[in-house]
């Protein structure tokens, strides 16, 4: 098989639906794993962290330059 051909191949493979499907079962399989492993051993799950913060400026504060 050709270099191009089968890159192309996977491109398109990769580019499906079913793919992304697919690897989001994986994903949750792994997490869950992970998770029933890290109880078992007497862990606390980790505290979700804020992924951004938002910060108000006070209504009598000049913007910044």
């Amino acid at each position: 098989m050709e270099s191009n051909t089968f890159e192309k191949a996977f491109g398109d493979f990769i580019d499906r639906h079913e793919y992304d499907e697919a690897q989001s079962a994986l994903f949750d399989v792994v997490r869950y794993a992970f998770k029933a492993g890290w109880e078992s051993a007497g862990g606390d799950p980790p505290e979700a962290q804020p992924i951004i913060r938002l910060i108000h400026k006070k209504p009598d504060e000049e913007p910044s330059k």
